[in-house]
């Protein structure tokens, strides 16, 4: 499958709050490097599948807006916004952060990430 559309069909998923979701993008052995405005945190896969358990018990939904997507062979760079709607108001997006993401696939899942974040 086409690296490009894997990452778009990912973020355009459910995945970031839904755990079952996730599972069906995720490479067994995928590790994310993310460098927050907290600090550097580094996620397996079962780190970010109860990231996204812990994220669907505040949030309703959850939308990812791709202002840029770039491929170079199996190496995806994403930079998006992602707002949320949460239990107490589901009428109202709230924008979470801003993101850059390279995403590394392998077997067409997300195997390698590197990313950045910037809390609003």
């Amino acid at each position: 499958m086409n690296p490009k559309k894997i990452i778009l069909d990912f973020y355009k998923s459910d995945a970031l709050i839904n755990p079952e979701v996730l599972k069906t993008f995720l490479h067994h052995d995928v590790i994310l490097d993310w460098n927050s405005s907290t600090g550097f945190i580094q996620m397996n896969r079962e780190g970010l599948l109860a990231l996204a358990s812990e994220l669907s018990s505040s949030y309703v939904r959850s939308k990812v807006a791709i202002s840029h997507i770039v491929r170079e062979g199996n190496l995806i760079s994403v930079r998006y916004s992602h707002s949320v709607k949460t239990l107490e108001n589901p009428r109202e997006d709230i924008l979470l952060a801003n993101f850059m993401v390279v995403w590394e696939l392998k077997d067409d899942k997300l195997y390698r990430g590197f990313q950045m974040s910037q809390v609003i």
